[in-house]
């Protein structure tokens, strides 16, 4: 089987209220290339935003790769670093006190596309020195604010 190319995703959601209206904003790294996207959501919350910034990133990649994805969000690092998401899934994506799995559209999408390509995982500390990061927050801010500006 051929190698899987390498390719890094920074992501970020951002949220004016919680609800409110969102944004997320990623940045795809492929060698010398690099691709910027952001996008909105009119009543959305921040974790909706967190995951949609994964999702969209891993959407516009044409065939399966490895894909190192880093983000501030300890909701979407921990769903997969902690199994969460492996158990909601087994539960019928019911939690341990057998209510329903918040956002299960977004995390049964994400599930899906972490078994197209090889997705590990990064946390990073958000608003920090972390330029990639910090790239992320400011499309997802501008992304509320031209949604909020139609």
């Amino acid at each position: 089987m051929a190698e899987l190319k390498q390719v890094t995703l920074y992501t970020d959601g951002a949220c004016s209220g919680n609800p409110g209206a969102g944004g997320w904003g990623a940045v795809l790294l492929f060698g010398e290339h690099r691709r910027e996207l952001s996008g909105g959501e009119e009543e959305t919350t921040n974790n909706r935003m967190e995951l949609m910034a994964v999702i969209e990133g891993l959407e516009r990649l044409k065939y399966p790769c490895h894909v190192d994805v880093y983000s501030d969000s300890a909701y979407t690092v921990n769903g997969f670093l902690e199994g969460w998401v492996y158990a909601w899934e087994k539960s019928g994506w019911k939690k341990a006190d057998k209510k329903p799995v918040l956002n299960d559209d977004l995390w049964k999408k994400l599930l899906s596309l972490t078994r197209v390509h090889e997705v590990v995982f990064h946390k990073v500390k958000g608003h920090a020195d972390n330029e990639l990061n910090n790239r992320c927050d400011e499309l997802a801010r501008a992304a509320i604010k031209a949604f909020s500006d139609k």
